[in-house]
């Protein structure tokens, strides 16, 4: 999933003090230098925790002085002198903080969370100082006014309604009770989601199953059972250690024979953050719901989702409800019958109680291999992590042109991580590329994209991108590479997407750069990448055995593409559940539910295809919503999956390398980040507005 860091800030008069007496340090403060690295990339060797605090209170500073300047101007608000000098003021602080809130995901330690949780409430304090400043406000709201005779560029158009959008959004409309309150929320919210994420990494990092009885790895393929004994050793174990990370966590629920094991995994994951313990998030959770709500209702809204859905393709939380129940109605018998299927199937193999969810990776897996003649196993020899690089790499290639070349010289954050430089095909410099792909208990769960610098144009020179990619892929052990999963190859390419929307943007705001567009409309990029894992001309471009050189043999391919939609309509409903989980914490318009557990579970009820396991839950560890920025958001990714498969319908029509078919969608989706309306955009791709049609054959959910 892509992060967007933005604060534009002021200082209060109480760190002041502080910060004047930092001076010394800050001479010396790698942050508040001049980046002296390839394409001034961050300065990752240099940095230390004890950087971060004065160049934040420095920055801040410096901030507040850019916007006293605005307010300050004697001139009439014209849309250089107002709109354009706040898009570009902050530029410092918005350097710091994308640095060090990307370090907190990536490779986090108990000083960077401290610093975190202290930082957090000030930023959003002096955000406020912006979107409540009455004087501020009044400027922009003068040059809004007089838009229609300014003559402006559509982008120019749109960063203005953007502007003006923003201060309303934020409160600029409220009285000065009101925006007292609204500080207050703001200045929770953000402690509270700091605290959110640091509990669910403190819960994944601190269980571990420690297996020292080999029976017990039954089933276990070998390089599971290596990467097991290496983190045993690791810790100064005898045995085998797995642990809640992705990799190790699903590799488990996947082969490992014992069905109590795989029950006491299966409970550990599920119960993060539901452990009534002082990293328990149920109480976080209730805070945050209420806080939200009462946010939205002080500027105006029903409800928390009314608000966000305000800025979303889909408009309104009805239209939501419908495309969710759409979508349930057409796959449920669908999922239905995927359980069964298994479950019947599981009691050929002598399960004679119940099947419950911690078998069902388990007999899935083994129904798929018995069905298919396909399983990861058989797979993963042929996607070596860096030939599926290369041929990541070689894919946008073949459609945009663009080249990749390992620049050592560039700061990487730690050793795993490689930094490239990305040219396009008339050998014009990109981006700064970052490739970060192992689990780490430095590291938070799960795969996104993030910047550390986004496009931009300032007088006259187009400004280049820092785009990272962060994985938690399968780690190569003492005798094997990293092998991935087919699911992680999708994965990459799914990540790759989110890069390529940073790396090919072409505008002329940052903040309407890159990935800068509506949450329903950011997965597009991402999800069409998908596709060509699920065709055999690049299959068998990319997909070599690892130890003797053989291309994919055409019945692998074969099976691979045959497999594509196994129990599509429960993964499909899983993914449901968490949009209507989503939807039910945001949908809120009066009273906030006193029981999360018994709030979600009657969310998600109609989805449910298994017994309720008591001590689980989706919300207390969800952190898409309550740490990711995803609220009342979650269903986009369901929303742009409809618009990916009907888009990647004109590559399959057109030719799956077709560059004038790629050449649009880099011209009409990928270089425009937020400068149009996104249906807009993709109408000018397409032809048409998209059609649902195309998704349901692609998940084979037509009857």
């Amino acid at each position: 999933m892509p992060q967007k860091i933005i604060f534009a800030c002021l200082l209060i008069s109480g760190l002041f003090i502080s910060c004047k007496n930092n001076k010394s340090m800050n001479q010396k403060n790698p942050l508040l230098s001049d980046f002296i690295t390839p394409y001034q990339t961050a300065p990752f060797n240099d940095i230390k925790p004890e950087h971060y605090m004065p160049a934040f209170l420095t920055a801040m500073e410096k901030g507040r002085s850019e916007i006293a300047a605005i307010i300050a101007n004697s001139s009439e608000p014209t849309f250089s002198n107002t709109i354009e000098t706040l898009e570009n003021s902050g530029k410092l602080l918005g350097r710091i903080s994308s640095i060090f809130f990307n370090i907190n995901s990536a490779e986090t330690n108990e000083d960077i969370q401290s610093i975190a949780r202290e930082v957090s409430p000030f930023l959003s304090e002096y955000a406020n100082d912006i979107w409540l400043n009455e004087a501020l406000f009044n400027r922009v709201k003068q040059v809004y006014d007089g838009k229609d005779t300014l003559n402006l560029t559509p982008e120019q158009q749109m960063l203005l309604n953007n502007t003006y959008k923003a201060f309303v959004r934020q409160g600029a409309l409220l009285n000065e009770s009101d925006k007292k309150r609204y500080r207050e929320i703001t200045g929770e919210l953000s402690k509270l989601t700091v605290e959110f994420g640091e509990n669910v990494l403190a819960e994944t990092n601190d269980y571990r199953l420690h297996i020292t009885n080999e029976n017990d790895l039954a089933g276990l393929p070998d390089h599971v059972k290596e990467a097991a004994a290496m983190l045993a050793k690791s810790e100064n174990k005898e045995g085998w250690l797995f642990s809640l990370q992705a990799p190790s966590y699903l590799a488990f629920m996947k082969y490992a024979d014992n069905r109590a094991l795989r029950e006491e995994l299966f409970k550990a994951y599920s119960s993060r953050g539901n452990r009534n313990n002082e990293r328990d998030n149920k109480e976080n959770i209730l805070k945050q719901a209420r806080l939200r709500l009462e946010k939205a209702r002080l500027l105006g809204y029903k409800s928390h989702a009314d608000y966000v859905l305000e800025e979303r393709m889909a408009q309104s939380p009805e239209k939501v409800n419908t495309f969710l129940d759409e979508l349930f109605e057409k796959s449920f018998s669908f999922a239905s019958n995927d359980v069964k299927e298994v479950a019947a199937f599981a009691k050929t193999q002598g399960l004679t109680e119940p099947l419950q969810r911690w078998d069902f990776s388990y007999y899935s897996e083994k129904l798929k291999s018995s069905l298919f003649d396909l399983n990861d196993e058989m797979v993963k020899p042929y996607f070596e992590l860096t030939r599926v690089t290369d041929g990541i790499f070689n894919l946008t290639n073949k459609l945009w042109g663009l080249t990749y070349k390992h620049n050592p010289e560039i700061p990487v954050y730690h050793s795993e991580v490689k930094a490239y430089e990305v040219f396009d095909k008339d050998g014009k410099f990109l981006s700064v590329l970052y490739l970060d792909f192992h689990p780490r208990s430095s590291k938070q769960g799960g795969a996104w994209m993030t910047s550390y610098k986004e496009q931009f144009t300032e007088n006259g020179i187009d400004s280049r991108p820092h785009i990272s990619l962060v994985c938690n892929f399968t780690a190569p052990t003492e005798t094997k590479p990293s092998l991935l999963t087919y699911y992680e190859v999708t994965t990459f390419l799914h990540e790759f997407g989110h890069g390529l929307h940073g790396m090919l943007s072409a505008v002329n705001y940052e903040s309407l750069s890159g990935t800068n567009v509506y949450r329903d409309f950011v997965e597009l990029p991402s999800q069409i990448m998908e596709n060509w894992a699920r065709e055999k001309e690049w299959l068998q471009e990319v997909a070599v055995h690892y130890e003797t050189g053989e291309i994919i043999p055409d019945q692998l391919v074969d099976k691979i593409i045959a497999a594509g939609n196994f129990q599509s309509g429960y993964f499909t409903v899983r993914q449901l559940s968490f949009g209507f989980n989503d939807m039910a914490w945001h949908n809120l318009t009066n009273e906030i539910p006193s029981d999360v557990i018994a709030f979600e579970r009657k969310a998600m009820e109609r989805t449910e295809l298994f017994p309720i396991v008591e001590g689980t839950s989706l919300s207390t560890a969800f952190a898409h919503i309550f740490d990711g920025g995803y609220a009342a958001g979650y269903y986009g990714y369901k929303w742009a999956e409809v618009l990916d498969a009907d888009a990647f319908a004109l590559f399959k029509h057109n030719g799956i390398f077709d560059k004038t078919t790629a050449e649009s969608f880099r011209a009409n989706v990928l270089s425009k980040g937020g400068t149009e309306h996104p249906m807009s955009l993709y109408v000018k791709f397409r032809g048409h507005e998209p059609s649902i049609q195309p998704l349901l054959e692609r998940s084979g959910l037509i009857k």
